[in-house]
């Protein structure tokens, strides 16, 4: 039975536990492939049916605890999607108790917020604060965090290994990254729109 663990080490997954999934899929890596999408699909659509939050990121969670489960010796009594099904519904339980759509609003704008040309005086508020928030990262974590949130789908999954590739990190370690760097985006919003509320400009985000 799937039990509540820490969130941290709940996201870890291993390319080992990711290519075992896939081949539990099937053992063509194209039909895999094609498969994995399908049962991604069927956990947004189970996630969208209860009103979760960011839908697709608890899909993702799913389905890394379903190639945990698997990596670790899980015996599949029926197919994948019904072990991840039941998977499931234990992280909706979780999230259901700690709902943050603050978060989910913010991660759907990194990318829409990440462009120059835009005019800040087309968007709303908390757009125009992450705008600005983006701008005072160093550049480092701003191309970070918008190439983390950039794409959907199984390219949203390629592109996160082929980053954590690229800065020699395992895939963990890119989440924790990532994820401090959104929770301090997080705090710079949040306070910035309480400035511009009041007429009060921008500051910094704290460290």
């Amino acid at each position: 039975m799937e039990s509540v663990s820490s969130p941290e080490k709940e996201r870890e997954l291993t390319s080992k536990a990711f290519t075992k999934l896939l081949a539990e899929l099937s053992a063509d890596p194209e039909i895999a492939g094609v498969e994995y999408e399908e049962v991604r699909r069927r956990l947004i659509k189970f996630f969208e049916w209860r009103g979760a939050f960011f839908p697709e990121d608890l899909a993702d969670e799913t389905l890394n605890r379903t190639a945990r489960k698997i990596d670790g010796g899980e015996e599949i009594e029926k197919n994948v999607i019904a072990l991840a099904l039941g998977i499931a519904n234990f992280v909706f339980l979780e999230t259901s108790k700690h709902p943050d759509s603050r978060r989910a609003t913010l991660e759907e704008l990194i990318p829409v917020a990440a462009p120059p040309e835009r005019r800040a005086e087309d968007d709303d508020l908390r757009e125009v604060c992450l705008r600005e928030c983006l701008r005072s990262l160093p550049k480092e974590s701003q191309e970070l965090i918008i190439e983390y949130y950039r794409q959907e789908g199984r390219a949203k999954i390629e592109d996160r290994k082929a980053l954590a590739e690229k800065l020699g990190i395992s895939l963990n370690a890119l989440f924790s990254r990532a994820k401090r760097i959104r929770d301090r985006l997080e705090r710079c919003v949040t306070q910035c729109a309480k400035r511009k509320l009041s007429g009060a400009s921008v500051q910094r985000p704290q460290a």
